[in-house]
């Protein structure tokens, strides 16, 4: 494998991890489609993890400014989904920190733990595992420039963007491989399900979260 895998080199190993699976799947949002990821499956291998981290470290320090600024660069995750990641380019680019924003539940703002919030004039890579819908690193972005740190780039393994992705606008976005499923709105729309294709049920369905979310902090 190339120092910056390519685009089949990727997909293959997502496809070989059972990260990155075909069929007719449908979202909690009610969106069918025909591919699924769940980056876990992949970053669960460590050796699977630091191919990943440090072929994306590459492409950013390709960039010569943002290499400039690597000695006081903090790595902030979007969701703890993407610590994995953080970690890992941290650890290839040799940066000053990690830290991650959090939410609680579906509805709630997003929040920095305590004790970790950043500095005015922070310099900071935004990073998840997967950028599909853009929310949550939109989210974090804003969390991040109110309390006046300065999001240099945005970075993910796979970008994967629907037809409501949100523009990062000029903010410059690295990743390893682009998957282009197709999407439908519904069942009356998709062709999966004029062709009978079983459907898988994927993702967590935000009401159930939510309850979970309330039980749990009950205990």
């Amino acid at each position: 494998m190339e120092l910056v895998p390519t685009q089949q080199d990727v997909i293959g190993l997502l496809h070989q991890t059972g990260a990155l699976r075909d069929g007719h799947f449908v979202c909690p949002s009610g969106i069918h489609t025909n591919q699924y990821l769940e980056t876990a499956l992949v970053m669960r291998s460590h050796c699977h993890a630091k191919t990943l981290s440090v072929g994306l470290s590459r492409l950013v320090r390709a960039n010569t400014e943002l290499r400039a600024m690597v000695p006081e660069l903090s790595i902030v995750a979007a969701a703890s989904a993407g610590l994995p990641v953080a970690y890992g380019l941290c650890e290839a680019l040799r940066a000053r920190q990690v830290y991650w924003a959090e939410k609680s539940g579906p509805g709630r703002a997003m929040r920095f733990p305590q004790y970790l919030d950043p500095a005015p004039g922070e310099k900071v890579l935004l990073v998840d595992d997967i950028l599909r819908s853009g929310v949550l690193l939109a989210e974090a972005r804003e969390l991040l420039e109110s309390r006046g740190a300065r999001v240099v780039a945005l970075a993910v393994l796979v970008y994967q963007p629907t037809p409501t992705t949100l523009d990062p606008g000029t903010l410059p976005l690295y990743y390893l491989a682009k998957l282009e499923p197709s999407y439908y709105t519904g069942p009356a729309t998709c062709g999966l399900c004029r062709q009978g294709v079983p459907i898988e049920r994927v993702g967590r369905d935000p009401t159930e979260l939510a309850a979970q979310t309330a039980a749990g902090s009950t205990r």
